[in-house]
């Protein structure tokens, strides 16, 4: 590393919040899947931003959409009506099939407004203010005090508790455990339709239809967080289309806006009519033009480029190559995942495969502490597999001692 570098890590250490701990690397710009750290190397991206640079590094259609936005106009408020809002609600509504859109800045943003519908809809229904939300174990939905509120995990919520109430845990998968947590209470259920942070497990579709009865037959909304699994990762749009179980309220955001923070909340016209009005909530930079003109761009580009069949020509490719590893390797345990949203699960700790590979020009990211997560630019083609399997095997031998360890 270059003193330069690490002068600039020293200097974050002193003015940044200790939040995160980061890896040892300053990256300093992109290309096509490629990134490049203050020093000149090359790496090998698989995280994507955390499955956010959904189209790769330096795609000149979408540059050239932002620096034309950017010399009309970037913020004028939600007081006003504004062209790109529009263009990007109308092709949100028409890739997801859902009829209203509530742009945001973040995913976080994006369940905090869900969650307000379901609660919103549940008092309008009997005037009560108790309504109770069943989210899952082992979930992630965000830091924001809502968001984490229907986390399913203990250790991210134990220190900022009180949580807000009524949150009851069910298991993603197991029909029974959410039925035993319905009451006259419950306004909505809330889960990944993909599990990101909790271990890449995808919703059954006997589980998905399950639900979706469920709350067809006690008029409770079925609220799914897209967020990560959502535009394109597992070869569709949106993942709950490949079960054809249509959510009545959704959030998207990551790859929403290919690195232009944008989220947004999605919901059915019946919800729509029957939750939140005019004063309900509400969002200063939510919905300005050069976000929602970056969505535009992104919707358009996965279309023209033919996105979703390179994820699902690709991402078969990536979980044979994984399972290959995984037959290899006694140190890992399963490969879970759906398209190119991929986990490795180990017997141990990952972090020094991850920081193995990225000594060798691969950048990974973990979910959990014993799992590899893979979350590559959707654009990525199978040599870019067999380069990343590559460095991959070499890390884990590093580590692990070679394939019986």
């Amino acid at each position: 590393m270059s003193q330069t570098m690490q002068r600039y890590i020293d200097e974050a250490e002193q003015a940044l919040l200790h939040t995160y701990n980061r890896y040892q690397v300053v990256f300093e710009r992109g290309e096509g899947v490629h990134l490049y750290d203050m020093d000149g190397k090359k790496y090998l991206d698989f995280v994507s931003g955390i499955a956010v640079f959904a189209l790769g590094y330096q795609n000149r259609e979408y540059n050239d959409a932002l620096k034309e936005q950017i010399d009309k106009i970037i913020h004028t408020s939600n007081y006003y009506y504004n062209i790109p809002a529009i263009e990007a609600a109308k092709s949100l509504k028409r890739i997801s099939g859902m009829d209203r859109v509530f742009f945001t800045n973040s995913g976080a943003e994006a369940v905090e407004g869900a969650i307000k519908t379901a609660r919103k809809y549940g008092f309008l229904k009997d005037g009560r203010t108790d309504h109770e939300i069943i989210a899952m174990e082992h979930s992630f939905h965000g830091r924001t005090m809502g968001a984490l509120s229907v986390t399913g995990n203990r250790h991210y919520r134990e220190p900022f508790e009180p949580m807000i109430g009524n949150i009851r845990f069910a298991q993603l998968n197991d029909l029974e455990s959410v039925k035993e947590q319905i009451t006259d209470k419950t306004c909505a259920i809330l889960f990944e339709t993909v599990q990101g942070e909790g271990g890449l497990y995808p919703a059954t579709e006997e589980f998905m239809r399950g639900i979706r009865a469920l709350c067809d037959e006690r008029d409770i909304l079925m609220i799914l967080d897209e967020i990560q699994c959502g535009m394109g990762r597992t070869g569709e749009m949106f993942a709950w289309q490949r079960y054809g179980v249509k959510p009545d309220v959704m959030t998207t955001a990551k790859a929403l806006g290919c690195g232009v923070p944008v989220g947004a909340f999605l919901m059915t016209e019946k919800v729509g009519a029957h939750s939140l009005t005019a004063g309900d909530h509400g969002t200063t930079y939510g919905g300005n033009p050069l976000a929602c003109a970056a969505v535009c761009k992104v919707i358009e580009l996965f279309e023209k480029e033919n996105v979703l069949e390179n994820v699902r020509t690709v991402g078969a490719y990536l979980e044979q190559c994984l399972d290959s590893v995984a037959a290899d390797y006694g140190c890992v345990l399963t490969r879970r995942g759906a398209g190119l949203m991929q986990g490795l699960v180990f017997d141990r700790p990952v972090g020094d495969i991850i920081s193995a590979a990225m000594d060798k020009g691969l950048v990974l990211i973990n979910a959990g502490a014993d799992i590899i997560r893979f979350v590559p630019p959707l654009v990525i083609t199978k040599d870019h597999v067999d380069e990343m399997v590559d460095i991959l095997r070499r890390s884990i031998d590093e580590v692990c001692g070679g394939k019986n360890g």
